[in-house]
């Protein structure tokens, strides 16, 4: 149940802290050493919920990062993004976490999120989040 001063909105939702990192599968990556390398991941159907008032979020994910060891295996990383689809986290918080898991799984040379959000009552925003030196 989400309460505020003007509303009330019955809807179960988790929280952030069941996000789980387990499901991210790192790959030994075969060209270490090779500094222009940039691989670059768009999720364009990203859902989280809003923690004030339970309704959907909506918007993109983007990840770009310059690998040292590993990258990170694709299927793995979608279905970390989809636990978020029930999980009350504000966008700021939502980039800075992904990126916070992504590191520690990936040990990157460099890494970038971005979060490009669909408009709710006009107001459209964009977070990133940025890791080590390019």
């Amino acid at each position: 149940m989400v309460t505020n001063k003007s509303y009330s909105v019955n809807y179960q939702r988790r929280a952030p802290e069941t996000v789980k990192t387990d499901c991210l599968d790192p790959i030994e990556y075969g060209y270490k050493g090779r500094r222009r390398v940039v691989i670059t991941i768009r999720q364009p159907e990203f859902t989280s919920v809003c923690p004030m008032t339970g309704l959907p979020d909506y918007g993109t994910i983007v990840i770009s990062y310059i690998p040292e060891d590993r990258i990170i295996e694709l299927k793995s990383l979608k279905y970390y993004l989809l636990q978020y689809r029930n999980v009350g986290i504000f966008y700021e918080h939502l980039v800075n976490r992904i990126l916070d898991d992504m590191v520690a799984v990936l040990a990157p040379r460099w890494m970038k999120v971005e979060g490009h959000f669909t408009a709710r009552g006009g107001i459209s925003t964009e977070v990133w989040a940025e890791h080590g030196e390019r």
